[in-house]
Protein backbone atom coordinates (compact mmCIF):
# COMPACT_ATOMS: atom_id res chain seq x y z
CA UNK A 1 0.00 0.00 0.00
CA UNK A 2 1.62 3.24 -0.81
CA UNK A 3 0.23 7.12 -0.55
CA UNK A 4 -1.36 8.29 -3.78
CA UNK A 5 0.60 10.94 -5.07
CA UNK A 6 -2.88 13.06 -5.46
CA UNK A 7 -3.16 12.89 -1.57
CA UNK A 8 -1.50 15.97 0.44
CA UNK A 9 -0.72 15.82 4.09
CA UNK A 10 -1.33 13.30 6.11
CA UNK A 11 -1.11 12.02 10.05
CA UNK A 12 -2.19 8.88 11.20
CA UNK A 13 -1.54 7.01 14.21
CA UNK A 14 0.65 3.34 15.19
CA UNK A 15 -1.12 0.96 17.23
CA UNK A 16 1.39 -0.27 19.85
CA UNK A 17 1.55 -2.82 23.13
CA UNK A 18 1.90 -1.57 26.27
CA UNK A 19 5.60 0.40 26.81
CA UNK A 20 6.85 -0.68 30.37
CA UNK A 21 9.82 0.28 32.48
CA UNK A 22 13.05 -0.33 31.58
CA UNK A 23 11.89 -1.70 27.91
CA UNK A 24 14.09 -0.09 24.94
CA UNK A 25 11.84 2.42 23.00
CA UNK A 26 14.08 2.53 20.44
CA UNK A 27 13.20 -0.75 19.60
CA UNK A 28 9.85 -1.12 20.42
CA UNK A 29 8.86 1.69 17.69
CA UNK A 30 11.44 0.53 14.86
CA UNK A 31 9.14 -2.51 15.30
CA UNK A 32 6.11 -0.89 14.70
CA UNK A 33 7.70 1.32 11.68
CA UNK A 34 8.71 -1.93 10.04
CA UNK A 35 5.10 -2.81 9.30
CA UNK A 36 4.70 0.63 7.95
CA UNK A 37 7.68 -0.05 5.84
CA UNK A 38 6.31 -3.35 4.43
CA UNK A 39 3.11 -1.46 3.52
CA UNK A 40 4.55 1.29 2.13
CA UNK A 41 3.94 3.93 4.76
CA UNK A 42 7.50 4.80 5.41
CA UNK A 43 8.88 7.60 2.95
CA UNK A 44 11.85 10.27 3.07
CA UNK A 45 10.51 13.38 4.67
CA UNK A 46 8.17 11.39 7.02
CA UNK A 47 7.93 12.81 10.57
CA UNK A 48 7.76 10.49 13.32
CA UNK A 49 5.99 11.56 16.55
CA UNK A 50 5.83 10.01 19.58
CA UNK A 51 3.94 11.15 22.83
CA UNK A 52 6.08 11.67 25.69
CA UNK A 53 4.20 9.64 28.17
CA UNK A 54 5.79 6.28 26.66
CA UNK A 55 9.62 7.66 26.35
CA UNK A 56 9.54 8.83 30.01
CA UNK A 57 7.65 5.13 30.97
CA UNK A 58 9.90 3.31 29.42
CA UNK A 59 13.15 5.05 31.15
CA UNK A 60 11.25 4.57 34.66
CA UNK A 61 11.23 8.21 35.05
CA UNK A 62 8.84 8.53 38.16
CA UNK A 63 9.43 10.03 41.68
CA UNK A 64 7.36 10.30 44.82
CA UNK A 65 5.45 12.80 47.02
CA UNK A 66 8.48 12.16 49.23
CA UNK A 67 10.90 12.55 46.94
CA UNK A 68 9.69 16.10 46.18
CA UNK A 69 8.68 16.97 49.88
CA UNK A 70 12.67 16.13 50.65
CA UNK A 71 14.27 18.27 47.59
CA UNK A 72 11.83 21.39 48.36
CA UNK A 73 12.56 21.37 51.79
CA UNK A 74 16.53 21.15 50.69
CA UNK A 75 16.93 23.62 48.07
CA UNK A 76 14.68 26.00 50.16
CA UNK A 77 16.18 25.35 53.91
CA UNK A 78 12.82 24.89 55.30
CA UNK A 79 12.17 23.51 58.58
CA UNK A 80 8.77 21.70 59.11
CA UNK A 81 7.15 25.06 60.67
CA UNK A 82 8.22 27.33 58.07
CA UNK A 83 6.15 29.13 55.52
CA UNK A 84 6.10 27.94 52.26
CA UNK A 85 4.50 30.70 49.30
CA UNK A 86 3.49 28.94 45.89
CA UNK A 87 3.01 31.56 43.45
CA UNK A 88 0.30 31.00 40.31
CA UNK A 89 0.28 27.42 40.33
CA UNK A 90 -2.65 26.03 37.28
CA UNK A 91 -5.71 24.25 38.53
CA UNK A 92 -5.12 21.00 37.33
CA UNK A 93 -5.70 17.59 39.43
CA UNK A 94 -3.48 15.94 37.28
CA UNK A 95 -0.85 18.15 36.52
CA UNK A 96 -0.33 19.82 39.76
CA UNK A 97 -2.43 18.32 42.70
CA UNK A 98 0.27 15.73 43.65
CA UNK A 99 2.95 18.76 43.40
CA UNK A 100 0.94 20.37 45.97
CA UNK A 101 0.94 17.52 48.12
CA UNK A 102 4.48 17.24 48.24
CA UNK A 103 5.51 21.27 48.62
CA UNK A 104 2.44 21.02 51.61
CA UNK A 105 4.35 17.65 53.24
CA UNK A 106 7.80 19.77 53.17
CA UNK A 107 5.92 21.83 56.03
CA UNK A 108 3.76 19.72 57.80
CA UNK A 109 3.73 22.33 61.30
CA UNK A 110 4.12 25.41 58.61
CA UNK A 111 1.65 27.01 56.29
CA UNK A 112 1.29 27.18 52.84
CA UNK A 113 0.59 30.34 50.92
CA UNK A 114 -1.57 29.36 47.41
CA UNK A 115 -1.67 32.31 45.49
CA UNK A 116 -4.16 31.89 42.46
CA UNK A 117 -4.27 34.27 39.31
CA UNK A 118 -7.81 35.09 38.68
CA UNK A 119 -10.31 34.64 37.33
CA UNK A 120 -8.32 32.75 34.80
CA UNK A 121 -5.16 30.84 35.59
CA UNK A 122 -2.46 31.42 33.27
CA UNK A 123 -3.70 28.55 30.64
CA UNK A 124 -7.31 29.64 30.89
CA UNK A 125 -8.96 27.59 33.48
CA UNK A 126 -11.72 29.26 35.25
CA UNK A 127 -10.91 30.08 39.53
CA UNK A 128 -13.40 32.05 39.75
CA UNK A 129 -16.54 33.80 38.18
CA UNK A 130 -15.16 36.86 36.56
CA UNK A 131 -18.77 38.84 36.97
CA UNK A 132 -17.76 37.93 41.14
CA UNK A 133 -14.82 39.60 40.68
CA UNK A 134 -15.47 42.31 39.22
CA UNK A 135 -18.43 43.39 41.72
CA UNK A 136 -15.81 43.04 44.42
CA UNK A 137 -13.81 45.58 42.61
CA UNK A 138 -10.63 44.35 44.82
CA UNK A 139 -7.08 43.60 43.71
CA UNK A 140 -5.99 40.87 45.95
CA UNK A 141 -9.26 38.05 47.81
CA UNK A 142 -9.23 35.64 50.36
CA UNK A 143 -11.41 32.97 51.59
CA UNK A 144 -13.23 35.85 53.90
CA UNK A 145 -14.04 37.28 50.57
CA UNK A 146 -15.65 34.83 49.53
CA UNK A 147 -17.55 33.91 52.34
CA UNK A 148 -19.49 30.62 51.46
CA UNK A 149 -19.39 30.51 48.07
CA UNK A 150 -18.39 27.67 45.74
CA UNK A 151 -16.53 28.45 42.22
CA UNK A 152 -16.53 25.09 40.02
CA UNK A 153 -14.30 24.97 36.97
CA UNK A 154 -16.92 24.77 34.16
CA UNK A 155 -15.32 22.17 32.22
CA UNK A 156 -14.40 19.23 35.22
CA UNK A 157 -16.77 20.61 37.71
CA UNK A 158 -14.10 20.99 40.68
CA UNK A 159 -13.78 23.93 43.05
CA UNK A 160 -10.44 24.01 42.80
CA UNK A 161 -10.07 26.82 45.85
CA UNK A 162 -11.40 24.20 48.36
CA UNK A 163 -9.58 21.36 46.85
CA UNK A 164 -6.11 22.76 46.78
CA UNK A 165 -6.84 23.83 50.14
CA UNK A 166 -8.08 20.83 51.83
CA UNK A 167 -4.22 18.93 50.11
CA UNK A 168 -2.00 21.60 52.07
CA UNK A 169 -4.49 20.62 54.81
CA UNK A 170 -4.49 16.60 54.72
CA UNK A 171 -0.65 17.21 55.10
CA UNK A 172 -1.35 18.66 58.08
CA UNK A 173 -0.06 22.40 57.24
CA UNK A 174 -2.07 25.50 57.24
CA UNK A 175 -3.82 26.55 54.40
CA UNK A 176 -3.78 29.92 53.11
CA UNK A 177 -5.63 30.73 49.80
CA UNK A 178 -5.05 33.96 47.88
CA UNK A 179 -6.49 35.55 44.56
CA UNK A 180 -4.25 38.15 43.24
CA UNK A 181 -2.45 38.66 39.69
CA UNK A 182 0.20 40.43 41.45
CA UNK A 183 3.03 38.41 42.03
CA UNK A 184 4.29 40.17 45.20
CA UNK A 185 1.22 40.09 46.97
CA UNK A 186 1.93 36.72 48.81
CA UNK A 187 5.39 38.87 50.13
CA UNK A 188 3.07 40.54 52.35
CA UNK A 189 2.30 36.67 54.66
CA UNK A 190 6.45 36.61 55.27
CA UNK A 191 7.16 33.64 53.77
CA UNK A 192 10.50 31.44 54.40
CA UNK A 193 10.60 30.06 50.69
CA UNK A 194 8.74 30.32 47.55
CA UNK A 195 8.21 28.67 44.58
CA UNK A 196 6.99 30.39 40.97
CA UNK A 197 4.96 27.63 39.97
CA UNK A 198 3.82 29.02 36.51
CA UNK A 199 4.95 27.24 33.60
CA UNK A 200 5.43 29.88 30.23
CA UNK A 201 5.38 32.60 32.81
CA UNK A 202 7.90 31.53 35.52
CA UNK A 203 11.05 33.05 34.43
CA UNK A 204 9.26 36.54 34.63
CA UNK A 205 7.43 35.75 38.08
CA UNK A 206 10.75 34.46 39.50
CA UNK A 207 12.35 37.61 38.85
CA UNK A 208 9.73 39.91 40.23
CA UNK A 209 9.94 37.98 43.21
CA UNK A 210 13.51 37.87 43.53
CA UNK A 211 13.48 41.84 43.19
CA UNK A 212 12.19 41.33 46.39
CA UNK A 213 12.64 38.38 47.98
CA UNK A 214 15.83 35.95 47.05
CA UNK A 215 14.72 32.50 48.07
CA UNK A 216 12.64 31.72 45.12
CA UNK A 217 12.72 28.95 42.81
CA UNK A 218 10.73 27.33 39.62
CA UNK A 219 9.16 23.78 39.30
CA UNK A 220 12.02 23.24 36.44
CA UNK A 221 14.32 23.69 39.19
CA UNK A 222 13.08 20.69 41.10
CA UNK A 223 14.06 17.63 40.48
CA UNK A 224 16.54 17.86 37.58
CA UNK A 225 19.05 14.87 38.79
CA UNK A 226 19.18 11.62 40.05
CA UNK A 227 17.93 8.36 39.43
CA UNK A 228 14.93 9.80 38.14
CA UNK A 229 14.82 13.28 36.25
CA UNK A 230 14.02 15.46 33.66
CA UNK A 231 16.13 18.88 31.97
CA UNK A 232 12.28 20.27 32.78
CA UNK A 233 12.69 19.15 36.56
CA UNK A 234 8.38 19.24 37.65
CA UNK A 235 7.41 21.20 34.29
CA UNK A 236 5.24 18.76 32.13
CA UNK A 237 5.07 15.91 35.25
CA UNK A 238 1.69 13.59 35.18
CA UNK A 239 -0.02 12.29 38.19
CA UNK A 240 1.02 8.60 37.93
CA UNK A 241 -0.36 5.52 40.21
CA UNK A 242 -0.58 6.01 44.18
CA UNK A 243 2.02 8.58 45.25
CA UNK A 244 4.04 8.52 42.30
CA UNK A 245 4.63 11.46 39.48
CA UNK A 246 5.83 10.62 35.71
CA UNK A 247 8.62 13.17 34.65
CA UNK A 248 8.55 14.65 31.43
CA UNK A 249 11.11 12.62 29.57
CA UNK A 250 14.70 13.06 29.80
CA UNK A 251 18.04 13.49 27.42
CA UNK A 252 15.05 13.62 24.53
CA UNK A 253 17.18 15.13 21.83
CA UNK A 254 19.68 12.14 22.17
CA UNK A 255 16.99 10.01 21.81
CA UNK A 256 15.29 11.42 18.81
CA UNK A 257 18.79 11.90 16.90
CA UNK A 258 19.60 7.88 17.85
CA UNK A 259 15.67 6.89 16.36
CA UNK A 260 16.58 9.26 12.93
CA UNK A 261 19.97 7.21 12.56
CA UNK A 262 18.51 3.99 12.97
CA UNK A 263 15.63 4.47 10.69
CA UNK A 264 17.82 5.55 8.28
CA UNK A 265 20.32 2.78 8.72
CA UNK A 266 17.37 0.26 8.51
CA UNK A 267 14.80 1.43 6.15
CA UNK A 268 16.80 3.47 4.45
CA UNK A 269 14.58 7.00 4.77
CA UNK A 270 15.55 10.29 5.75
CA UNK A 271 12.66 11.41 8.39
CA UNK A 272 12.31 13.30 11.17
CA UNK A 273 11.59 12.81 14.92
CA UNK A 274 10.36 14.59 17.61
CA UNK A 275 8.97 13.84 21.30
CA UNK A 276 5.45 15.70 21.94
CA UNK A 277 3.58 16.79 24.84
CA UNK A 278 0.32 19.04 24.98
CA UNK A 279 -1.07 20.57 21.56
CA UNK A 280 -0.10 23.93 21.66
CA UNK A 281 -3.89 25.49 20.63
CA UNK A 282 -6.67 27.18 22.52
CA UNK A 283 -9.84 25.36 22.80
CA UNK A 284 -12.67 28.15 21.67
CA UNK A 285 -15.58 26.83 23.40
CA UNK A 286 -13.81 26.43 26.80
CA UNK A 287 -11.51 29.32 26.46
CA UNK A 288 -8.26 27.12 27.74
CA UNK A 289 -4.88 27.07 26.28
CA UNK A 290 -3.99 23.38 26.35
CA UNK A 291 -0.48 23.60 26.56
CA UNK A 292 -0.05 22.65 30.00
CA UNK A 293 3.84 21.72 29.23
CA UNK A 294 6.65 23.82 28.40
CA UNK A 295 6.18 23.37 25.41
CA UNK A 296 4.68 21.45 22.54
CA UNK A 297 8.12 19.40 21.35
CA UNK A 298 9.69 18.27 24.73
CA UNK A 299 12.49 16.99 21.75
CA UNK A 300 12.98 17.22 18.25
CA UNK A 301 15.41 16.14 15.23
CA UNK A 302 17.43 19.89 13.39
CA UNK A 303 15.21 19.71 10.66
CA UNK A 304 12.15 20.31 12.51
CA UNK A 305 14.10 23.93 13.86
CA UNK A 306 12.05 26.07 11.14
CA UNK A 307 9.50 27.99 10.78
CA UNK A 308 6.27 26.82 9.22
CA UNK A 309 5.83 29.54 6.26
CA UNK A 310 3.80 29.49 3.02
CA UNK A 311 1.64 31.25 0.32
CA UNK A 312 -1.17 32.17 0.74
CA UNK A 313 -2.69 29.87 -2.53
CA UNK A 314 -6.03 31.46 -2.64
CA UNK A 315 -5.05 34.68 -2.62
CA UNK A 316 -3.12 34.20 -5.55
CA UNK A 317 -5.70 32.27 -7.32
CA UNK A 318 -8.39 34.73 -6.92
CA UNK A 319 -5.56 37.41 -8.37
CA UNK A 320 -4.92 34.82 -11.76
CA UNK A 321 -8.30 34.80 -12.46
CA UNK A 322 -10.00 38.39 -11.43
CA UNK A 323 -7.01 40.64 -12.30
CA UNK A 324 -5.35 38.87 -14.69
CA UNK A 325 -8.21 36.47 -16.21
CA UNK A 326 -6.05 33.39 -16.55
CA UNK A 327 -6.90 29.64 -17.30
CA UNK A 328 -7.14 26.81 -14.28
CA UNK A 329 -3.97 25.75 -16.01
CA UNK A 330 -2.27 28.83 -16.16
CA UNK A 331 -3.48 29.31 -12.50
CA UNK A 332 -1.72 25.61 -11.26
CA UNK A 333 1.86 26.44 -12.56
CA UNK A 334 1.85 29.73 -11.13
CA UNK A 335 0.85 28.27 -7.81
CA UNK A 336 3.58 25.39 -8.59
CA UNK A 337 6.37 28.23 -8.90
CA UNK A 338 5.40 30.43 -6.21
CA UNK A 339 5.65 27.46 -3.97
CA UNK A 340 9.50 27.06 -4.92
CA UNK A 341 10.13 30.88 -5.47
CA UNK A 342 11.74 33.09 -2.27
CA UNK A 343 9.51 36.07 -1.55
CA UNK A 344 9.88 38.63 0.66
CA UNK A 345 8.14 37.76 4.35
CA UNK A 346 6.14 41.11 3.32
CA UNK A 347 4.39 40.41 0.11
CA UNK A 348 0.63 39.87 -0.82
CA UNK A 349 1.47 36.65 -1.90
CA UNK A 350 2.10 35.42 1.85
CA UNK A 351 -0.59 37.59 3.47
CA UNK A 352 -2.38 35.77 6.08
CA UNK A 353 0.00 33.02 6.61
CA UNK A 354 1.57 33.80 9.89
CA UNK A 355 4.57 32.01 10.31
CA UNK A 356 4.74 29.65 13.35
CA UNK A 357 7.71 27.36 14.91
CA UNK A 358 7.41 24.21 12.81
CA UNK A 359 7.49 21.87 16.03
CA UNK A 360 4.53 23.40 17.24
CA UNK A 361 2.38 22.97 14.28
CA UNK A 362 3.88 19.34 14.18
CA UNK A 363 2.94 18.49 18.27
CA UNK A 364 -0.19 20.18 18.45
CA UNK A 365 -1.45 17.89 15.14
CA UNK A 366 -0.16 14.30 16.55
CA UNK A 367 -1.52 15.54 20.28
CA UNK A 368 -5.15 15.81 17.90
CA UNK A 369 -4.15 12.85 16.54
CA UNK A 370 -3.33 10.63 19.11
CA UNK A 371 -5.72 11.75 22.13
CA UNK A 372 -3.45 12.00 24.45
CA UNK A 373 -2.86 8.22 23.72
CA UNK A 374 -6.26 7.60 24.70
CA UNK A 375 -6.17 5.68 21.02
CA UNK A 376 -3.60 3.53 21.58
CA UNK A 377 -1.44 5.33 18.95
CA UNK A 378 1.32 7.06 20.92
CA UNK A 379 3.14 7.18 17.63
CA UNK A 380 2.01 9.30 14.72
CA UNK A 381 3.91 9.83 11.05
CA UNK A 382 3.16 13.14 9.18
CA UNK A 383 3.40 12.81 5.79
CA UNK A 384 4.19 15.19 3.23
CA UNK A 385 4.65 18.32 5.48
CA UNK A 386 7.83 19.11 4.89
CA UNK A 387 8.53 18.23 1.15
Amino acid sequence: MKIPDYVGSLAFGLKMGVILPGMDIVAEILKSLSCCNKDGLLGDNDVICITESIVARAQNNYITVNDIAREIKEKLDLSDDSTLAVIFPIASRNRFSMILKGLARAVPRGEVIIQLSYPFDEVGNQIIDPEFTEKLGKEALTLKDLGDRSFKHPVTGVDYINFYHEIVKAEGARPTLLLSNSALKALDYKPDGVVAADIHTRESTKNIIMKEFSNCITLDQICTEGEAYSEWGLLGSNMSSGERLKLAPREGKALVETLRLRIKEQFGHDVQVMIYGDGAYLDPTSGIYELADPRAAFAATDGLDCLREGVKYKYLADQCYHEEHKTAEEIEAILSESVRKKMAKDCMEREGTTPRRMEDVLASLADLVSGSADAGTPVVIIKSFLA
